[in-house]
């Protein structure tokens, strides 16, 4: 396994990372806390040391496995989790939004009991989670700066949104030298705004990183979500629209290039095709998929070794891209891109509209 540093923190990443909230919440498949303690181990075994995670996930359930399944291998883990959600005070309803809260005293707070949870006295990478822009005055600064200055927090990161999106958020993250991450939904059918916030780190000089997370754009990139496929209610890709899928489906038969058994360096599959594709641009630091099984794990940690995508194959895939992989329908996606108010999101030009949650 490969692996990459954080900005300019000190702080390395595995390329491919465990995101946890899959084993904290029962929105991608349920597994009992037994189960999700042997993903991590299993995880760990394949040379993925970065694990992410949230206090929000299960209400603080993914932090507490995930301290168990580190327990006693806590120095091999660049251990990250996220706080900016109020669900102390406030009831989830379903997958909807919690308030979110940046008021110094519940920041300590929250961190405080992150660390009970995760059994540890510190983190590598600290992310405020889903934070709007305007919410992250300077006071919040201070603060993050301290718990880096006392070594309480090695990096930190700004996690996006809910939905696609949050372009004046991850430009600030990157504007802003307290920063180090900035995560983000990025995939190959989902290119913006993340092939924006590596621009804008090329052009800016930036010493700020890219998290990429959804890299197989809910299922569909890794053919796990098929026209033969039932989503259950509960099931957090089931939001998506079908007609999301109905092209989605398309566009994974024109990039089937990606996956020839005949490759001149060795195969790939279209899974590790497409974080192969994600660490194609040296922003990224990290691909965090979303493991259901060991399987998974086997399949997706084997991506940083697998052939990196050619010159070749990724200016094809530029090429399709930009003509929306010669599909002419709508995707049914428009009411799910947004940022804080979506005036952002249009005067970039990503012709996305604002949406309520």
């Amino acid at each position: 396994m490969q692996r990459r540093e954080l900005g300019n923190s000190g702080v390395e990443v595995s390329e491919i990372g465990f995101g946890a909230w899959v084993v904290g919440t029962d929105w991608w498949g349920d597994r009992s806390d037994e189960q999700a303690v042997g993903m991590v181990e299993d995880a760990l075994d394949a040379g993925v040391t970065y694990v992410d995670t949230g206090d929000v996930y299960g209400h603080g359930d993914s932090e507490e496995i995930i301290g168990k399944a580190i327990d006693g291998r806590r120095d091999e883990v660049t251990l990250a989790t996220k706080i900016g959600y109020d669900f102390y005070n406030n009831p989830q309803a379903g997958h909807g939004e919690l308030p979110k809260e940046l008021d110094r005293e519940y920041l300590e707070t929250a961190f405080e009991r992150s660390l009970d949870r995760l059994d540890t006295d510190h983190v590598d990478l600290l992310q405020l989670h889903n934070a709007n822009v305007d919410d992250v005055t300077p006071e919040v600064r201070d603060l993050l700066r301290e718990w880096k200055e006392s070594g309480r927090v090695r990096a930190l990161g700004w996690a996006l949104g809910p939905s696609i999106g949050w372009l004046a958020e991850g430009d600030a993250a990157i504007e802003y030298e307290e920063f180090d991450a900035v995560q983000t939904v990025f995939n190959l059918f989902e290119q913006q705004p993340g092939r924006h916030f590596v621009d804008a780190i090329r052009d800016s000089d930036s010493d700020t990183s890219v998290i990429a997370r959804v890299p197989h754009s809910s299922g569909l990139l890794n053919e796990q979500v098929t026209p033969d496929t039932v989503l259950e209610d509960g099931d957090h890709r089931s939001h998506r629209p079908k007609e999301w899928y109905e092209t989605g489906w398309e566009k994974v038969e024109a990039i089937r290039f990606l996956e020839e058994p005949d490759h001149a360096d060795g195969t790939r599959t279209m899974s590790q095709a497409a974080i192969r594709w994600l660490l194609a641009h040296d922003e990224v630091a990290s691909v965090t998929p979303t493991f259901r099984d060991s399987d998974d794990i086997a399949e997706w940690s084997a991506a940083s070794e697998v052939p990196p995508l050619s010159d070749a194959e990724y200016d094809r895939v530029d090429e399709l891209y930009a003509r929306n992989f010669d599909i002419d329908r709508d995707d049914g996606m428009d009411v799910l891109r947004t940022s804080v108010d979506g005036e952002d999101i249009e005067a970039a030009g990503l012709d996305k509209r604002a949406a309520s949650y």
